[in-house]
């Protein structure tokens, strides 16, 4: 082991004291260890403990611990407080800007174990009201985490999307006469870890001096005018999706052409996944499939009474000046303290400005949500007589997320059966690439909320995109809505519901079964049933 590694994990010894709470004469000693370590010419590993213990700055206590590093890697007390610190939360001090005695606030008072918690909480303004913190720092935050995250290899569709269409516009003004987006992010593929365009040139297109921030990789396939849409259908289509329907490569005029040779109704690009589309074909070819237009209103929405950012005029009269027709307000309620939840007093006063909003902004309506905790025991978070002073009830799990199938299933059953439950929110609480949903077993879900007229949310976010699109062919089956919902905690979160649309389009989600796609009168009258 050489001295950089030896300052390495002394230095991450250091940080964990501090994170659990040691005195600062303490860290002291070994930050200045660690800084002595660094600038020495002699490497430590094969000296003595005796001669470790002359050099300045060492001493006897940190002389036996380098002794150990060198012979064993590691020593006892490092050993300890690794085993009782989850990974996540030393992965976050790793992030620029906070050092361990903000990391343990923010484990400890929010009780984050995870960089991609973290991100997720900077994106809903938990941050801001921490003691040490503010919205400068959580800023700082969220900054470092997705540069360090955009280098992962992995990426959020809504990040390789974006680049995509850059890399689209870059090729058509380098000489392509013909550009389209293919494979993972044209099938709008929640995950991507890879860009493919197809294009037509005269010449070859190279793309050295496109603008690529996230460093994601980018492939470009020349084709030709006669080879093209064929080869946009070949390299679009998942594999599972051509053995699906048999295909075997032929020249044509459009993908169109390709179905009508199969005798197959035609599979937007969306669904060929080689799941449920040919099932979906049969039963739903001349259904619609839900589009960004069709929404009428934006459900689950947070202010600046709970969480957001932004005031309930501000993100009522944003909706209303994007043209939709209603916006249904979901707070957090009183237990989801460290997002300023709602108690019964400040339910009223919100109901309150709800009322005089919906006067000066008639014929848009503002409905009165909230989005109750679902409590350890599948309890929602108010007395009775609190929940019926609203229209609708958005019931999600916020806390105690680690459970085993058995809890969780009991949990989120016994909310849909509560009779205040209009949609279960964010059915497995997943963050995708930062962590993973409770266990469940989603058909059983899905027959619950069927049996209890409950509407399932595919939050619209695209760190989640959840109820996950493969599970919304069963949902449709068994006549169960899905409701596309940003989560907004701003004005811009409204946008979201573009990737919740994408995500929903490969289930070949009709409008039918879309809450949301429902006009002010239609989905006023499911609300009062």
């Amino acid at each position: 082991m050489n001295n950089e590694e030896i300052a390495e994990l002394l230095s991450l010894y250091a940080n964990l004291l501090e994170l659990h709470g040691e005195n600062s004469f303490r860290l002291k000693s070994y930050h200045n260890a660690v800084y002595k370590i660094e600038k020495l010419e002699t490497e430590l590993a094969p000296l003595s403990e005796k001669e470790l213990e002359q050099i300045e700055g060492i001493g006897k206590s940190i002389a036996t611990k380098i002794f150990a590093l060198t012979h064993h890697n590691s020593f006892k007390e490092l050993e300890e407080l690794l085993k009782k610190t989850p990974q996540g939360v030393i992965e976050m001090m790793q992030i620029k800007g906070i050092g361990p005695k903000k990391v343990a606030t923010i484990w400890h008072e929010l009780g984050i174990e995870s960089v991609g918690e973290l991100l997720y909480a900077c994106y809903e303004n938990r941050l801001v009201e921490l003691k040490g913190f503010g919205a400068k720092t959580q800023e700082q935050v969220k900054k470092s985490i997705e540069f360090k995250l955009h280098n992962s290899g992995k990426f959020h569709f809504a990040t390789a999307e974006k680049i995509a269409l850059a890399a689209k516009d870059y090729l058509l003004k380098n000489g392509a006469s013909q550009a389209e987006i293919t494979g993972d992010v044209r099938r709008c593929c929640n995950i991507v870890s890879q860009i493919e365009l197809l294009y037509i040139s005269d010449k070859e297109v190279e793309l050295t001096n496109f603008n690529n921030p996230h460093t994601i990789p980018v492939k470009i396939i020349k084709s030709s005018k006669e080879t093209f849409a064929t080869q946009l259908f070949e390299t679009s289509a998942a594999k599972e999706h051509l053995n699906l329907i048999k295909y075997t490569s032929q020249q044509v005029a459009d993908e169109k052409e390709i179905y009508q040779k199969l005798n197959i109704p035609f599979i937007i690009p969306e669904m060929r996944e080689g799941k449920d589309e040919l099932k979906w074909a049969e039963k739903n070819q001349n259904s619609e499939i839900v589009k960004p237009e069709d929404l009428k209103g934006i459900i689950h929405v947070h202010t600046n009474y709970s969480d957001g950012k932004n005031t309930l005029r501000e993100m009522a009269e944003y909706c209303k000046e994007l043209g939709y027709e209603y916006l249904g307000i979901s707070d957090h309620s009183q237990s989801a303290y460290y997002a300023n939840g709602l108690n019964p007093e400040r339910i009223c006063e919100q109901h309150q400005e709800i009322e005089r909003l919906n006067k000066e902004l008639a014929q848009f309506k503002i409905f009165k949500g909230i989005e109750s905790d679902i409590l350890s025991n599948g309890e929602l978070d108010y007395e009775e007589d609190i929940l019926k002073s609203f229209d609708f009830v958005i019931a999600s799990v916020h806390s105690n997320l680690k459970m085993n199938e058995e809890k969780a299933m009991h949990r989120l059953i016994k909310a849909i059966e509560n009779p205040y439950t209009t949609i279960l929110g964010h059915m497995t609480g997943r963050l995708l690439l930062y962590r993973e949903g409770y266990p469940i077993n989603h058909k059983k879900i899905i027959d619950a909320c069927a049996a209890n007229n409950v509407v399932i949310e595919l939050n619209a976010h695209p760190y989640r995109l959840d109820i996950d699109w493969k599970h919304i062919y069963y949902a449709m089956e068994k006549g169960v809505m899905i409701s596309i919902n940003p989560d907004a905690h701003e004005k811009a979160g409204y946008h979201d519901l573009y990737y919740g649309v994408c995500s929903s389009r490969k289930a070949g989600l009709t409008k039918k079964f879309t809450f949301n796609a429902l006009s002010l009168a239609e989905i006023s009258q499911k609300f009062k049933k």
